[in-house]
């Protein structure tokens, strides 16, 4: 029996089989243009519906002072309102926004962290949020997904990713400070979306990648007594609401997993191939059952540089492995590059979404 989006995922985050795996779309603007020129689409939607994504997006709105180009300068380049400047770096690919200043790359006190100029969460706006969830829900219901930001990395923009990891060790209390602020402002956020969208919100999503290709950044018990509590705030409270939770880290970061369970996690974003300790048999084994995966297709080496028939396989594979009982969204490991080829991506989605259970 045919399911909607709503229930393909909740399904799936309950560890049972629904009539597919659910889906998931997320790539570069380049991408997302050349596939809709190739399918002759028109909007994001159009190819999100072509795909059979399950997942839709809502977040917070920029209002506060212009001086400042919005919430995070990933997306939108420019001084953002932490104070984190981005420039606009670009290859024969795409184009991305890079940190060129961190403002408090040169703070020496945990006073000077205490009189920065720190953003205010009435600065974003949520009363939108309602309306947009009805309206994205009147065809068919999806799975909403709030973003709700994340302390490590937001704390890395302000005070450079070398710094950080010296403070971890050398200077915690000024490490506490930041990550204390950074998590009071998202949370807040994240409390007023609940509130605001009348429980129409499904998952709370956090994210700062901890994880390297062969590790972690910082040692596991590091992880555990600066980070932890911090991000323990985005998932535990939520999951004690009802809501679903999902992380987002690259790389390995197979040493903490058991912590993420242990505050409430049901979806780990991605599983990165190649990494230490992240093959998808390893994972199932260990932790099936308790959490839910996502991603794992390749986005190194796979769909850019395989076939679509390598493509095909390897999501059949994921599917059998992560997914058998349930418990797996299908998904690129990382944003699907412009260099991935358009019949690699359709490979992907049109597997993953004539599947049957």
């Amino acid at each position: 029996m045919s399911m909607t989006s709503h229930e393909r995922v909740m399904t799936a985050l309950n560890h049972r089989r629904a009539d597919r795996p659910p889906l998931n779309y997320y790539g570069t603007e380049e991408t997302t243009r050349k596939l809709l020129d190739h399918l002759r689409l028109e909007s994001l939607e159009d190819l999100l519906c072509y795909f059979g994504a399950d997942m839709r997006y809502v977040g917070s709105r920029y209002v506060g002072p212009d001086c400042f180009s919005g919430q995070s300068g990933y997306a939108h380049g420019d001084r953002d309102m932490w104070g984190v400047v981005w420039d606009r770096v670009s290859n024969r690919y795409a184009t991305y926004n890079e940190v060129v200043h961190h403002p408090l790359a040169g703070a020496q006190t945990v006073a000077e962290v205490e009189a920065y100029d720190w953003p205010s969460p009435d600065w974003l706006s949520v009363s939108h949020l309602a309306d947009e969830i009805r309206a994205i829900n009147q065809v068919e219901r999806r799975a909403i997904v709030f973003p709700a930001g994340g302390p490590f990395e937001t704390m890395w923009y302000l005070r450079g990713l070398e710094r950080t990891l010296i403070d971890l060790v050398e200077r915690p209390d000024i490490a506490d400070v930041i990550l204390g602020k950074v998590t009071d402002f998202f949370v807040d956020v994240a409390m007023r979306a609940v509130e605001a969208s009348a429980g129409q919100i499904d998952i709370m999503w956090s994210s700062s990648d901890v994880g390297i290709q062969t590790g972690m950044m910082m040692a596991p018990d590091t992880w555990r007594r600066r980070i932890k509590p911090f991000q323990r705030r985005f998932i535990e409270p939520f999951s004690k609401m009802g809501m679903k939770t999902r992380y987002h880290t690259d790389g390995s970061v197979a040493p903490i997993i058991e912590d993420l369970i242990e505050m409430g996690l049901d979806l780990l974003d991605p599983i990165q191939p190649g990494t230490a300790g992240m093959e998808a048999e390893e994972l199932a084994a260990r932790f099936g059952g308790r959490l839910s995966f996502y991603g794992g297709l390749d986005t190194q080496h796979l769909l850019p540089h395989g076939t679509a028939g390598q493509v095909e396989a390897d999501v059949l594979r994921l599917i059998d492995v992560l997914g058998g009982n349930g418990g797996y969204v299908v998904a690129a490991s990382n944003a699907v590059q412009p260099d991935v080829p358009v019949e690699n991506v359709l490979a992907l989605y049109e597997t993953a979404r004539e599947y049957r259970y």
